[in-house]
């Protein structure tokens, strides 16, 4: 397979380092960390310079292009500490696709201002990798659909006017699958509660407990068929998983860069640290590790485009890469030394920030998992 980039995809990556160097400022994201403030100014460049509908069918005003091309600009912007909107653009295809009109109106309208435009509620205090588990529920009385439950982990809820909103029939005995709807629930409306949660990383986002208390919503809030949410949920989950993985290898790459930059200046006992070979040994691993996430990276992106299952990549690629990213910006918190564990340093907010990608968007045991059934179904299909 080639992984060379087409002429297309250079150009789109040249023009987007130079509007990263023209319009980000050295310290943006870490005033955004500290202040725990969106990214929403750069949000705006970047819908306005024609990155903000990537990935999006070109009947809504986006521009389609493959899965290569999605996660090269992901990682692109990753190792440049810039932010990405491709997760939203995936989350927004799902509404694209499934909802309504009206529905589409609106995601698309907050999209093109640079807006979130919604919050994402699936994870509940007993359902996190459980899915099974999820008790919000969505009840019809007087021409109205009433929400109850709590949801939690829910990114940005206080900045965003909608939550994408799962419930469960509970009165059914079917599968997730089979028994989970999808609701584009309104946040301005009574019942709904916020409680905040304080990360360890990721200050630029604002995490909630979200208390969902007889919310009143209309029969139109529902996205797609009624007990298919969760169905429509995963269409793009594989994507998802190579798209995280797009992002861990642009980060680590962002922490190498400058740990090479920095081993090359610091001088202790007359000498760059960089001509230690402990410093080598490091930076050594750190590459390869940078290899073998990019090979990956690129592999599974490269199969998904030919239309090849990915199902187990998807899953291998997310599971290395979340962990391989973090080891890297683990050593190059070490490289720094004592200015690596300051807020001042970009290693350490990235080392920070790093270390949830092994949780979100499934946790290294469920990839573990989802890898190790597909892997023994692969052999008992060849035997």
């Amino acid at each position: 397979m080639d992984f060379n980039k087409t002429e297309e995809q250079e150009l789109l990556l040249s023009s987007l380092r130079e509007l990263v160097n023209r319009h980000l400022p050295d310290d943006y994201m870490r005033k955004c960390d500290e202040e725990h403030r969106e990214h929403s100014e750069f949000y705006k460049i970047l819908v306005d310079n024609g990155f903000g509908l990537l990935g999006l069918p070109e009947k809504y005003g986006g521009t389609e292009v493959d899965t290569t091309t999605l996660i090269l600009v992901a990682e692109e912007l990753a190792a440049l500490d810039a932010p990405t909107m491709c997760d939203k653009m995936l989350q927004a295809d799902d509404i694209l696709e499934f909802g309504s009109e009206e529905q589409k109106k609106i995601i698309l309208d907050l999209i093109k201002q640079g807006k979130q435009a919604f919050s994402i509620g699936i994870s509940e205090p007993q359902a996190g990798s459980d899915n099974n588990a999820i008790a919000t529920t969505a009840t019809r009385r007087n021409g109205k659909v009433y929400i109850n439950g709590h949801k939690t982990f829910c990114t940005n809820a206080d900045r965003s006017p909608y939550m994408l909103c799962l419930t469960r029939d509970l009165e059914s005995n079917k599968p997730p699958a089979q028994s989970i709807s999808m609701w584009l629930l309104p946040m301005d409306r009574p019942g709904v509660r916020l409680e905040p949660l304080h990360k360890l990383g990721m200050g630029y986002t604002s995490t909630f407990e979200v208390y969902l208390d007889d919310v009143a919503i209309e029969e139109k809030d529902l996205i797609g068929k009624e007990n298919m949410g969760w169905l429509n949920l995963m269409k793009n989950l594989e994507t998802e998983r190579i798209l995280t993985a797009a992002q861990c290898l642009g980060a680590a790459q962002c922490c190498f860069n400058d740990a090479v930059k920095y081993a090359n200046q610091r001088v202790q006992f007359e000498k760059t640290i960089g001509s230690f070979q402990l410093i080598q040994e490091k930076l050594t691993y750190m590459k390869i590790k940078l290899e073998n996430m990019r090979n990956m990276v690129y592999k599974c992106a490269w199969e998904k485009d030919n239309g090849q299952s990915i199902k187990l990549s998807s899953s291998l690629c997310k599971l290395y890469c979340a962990q391989s990213a973090f080891e890297v910006a683990d050593d190059a918190v070490q490289i720094f030394g004592g200015i690596g564990y300051t807020l001042d340093c970009r290693v350490s907010r990235l080392w920070r920030d790093l270390r949830v990608y092994r949780i979100f968007g499934g946790t290294d045991q469920i990839q573990i998992h989802v890898a190790g059934r597909e892997i023994l179904r692969q052999a008992a299909k060849a035997m």
